[in-house]
């Protein structure tokens, strides 16, 4: 049986996903890497990822092969000004308006080629990571960003994922 890689990123799992294991069969919307010009380059060596939004019409079916939680590390930079800010409306005084919402005092740059895959067999439903420590200056952190899975297809001509755009 015909085996591809698929990226499943941890929001499209942790917002409408369900939970899969090795040998589980499934049927996903899936979407080819490279095609025009929408996320030109493959997920660590994926083939196509899952598109649980407005994705394409037809699913592709098959079985779960094999599962690696993919862990990308990250170079943090600190707004210590925004940080600061996070702090104190942690510990609002009696004259707090109430809710406050502030943008993350963190920049997060995926470091390119960075990455372990480590073999599972489920996937999770929600995925972590570590959280960027108090000091100042640049830090990396590594957080886990998705599956790649080995998805066995079954042997048929229209068995490859649609390009975007395809309206098979």
């Amino acid at each position: 049986m015909p085996r591809m890689r698929v990226f499943y990123e941890d929001w499209q799992m942790e917002c409408c996903g369900r939970r899969f294991a090795v040998g589980d069969a499934v049927s996903w919307r899936l979407v080819a890497y490279g095609g025009e010009g929408i996320r030109e380059e493959s997920a660590y060596g994926a083939e196509a990822w899952v598109e649980n939004h407005g994705g394409p019409d037809e699913e592709t079916a098959g079985r779960v092969g094999a599962i690696d939680l993919v862990r990308q590390e990250y170079l943090v930079r600190t707004d210590p000004h925004l940080r600061e800010r996070h702090e104190r409306a942690r510990e609002p005084d009696r004259g707090s308006p109430g809710l406050v919402v502030l943008p993350s005092p963190y920049r997060m740059e995926a470091v390119p080629g960075a990455y372990t895959l480590e073999p599972v067999d489920a996937c999770p439903k929600w995925f972590g990571g570590e959280e960027p420590g108090r000091g100042h200056g640049p830090q990396r952190v590594r957080r886990a960003v998705g599956v790649l899975v080995t998805l066995e297809v079954p042997d048929v001509p229209d068995a490859t994922p649609p390009q975007p755009g395809d309206r098979r």
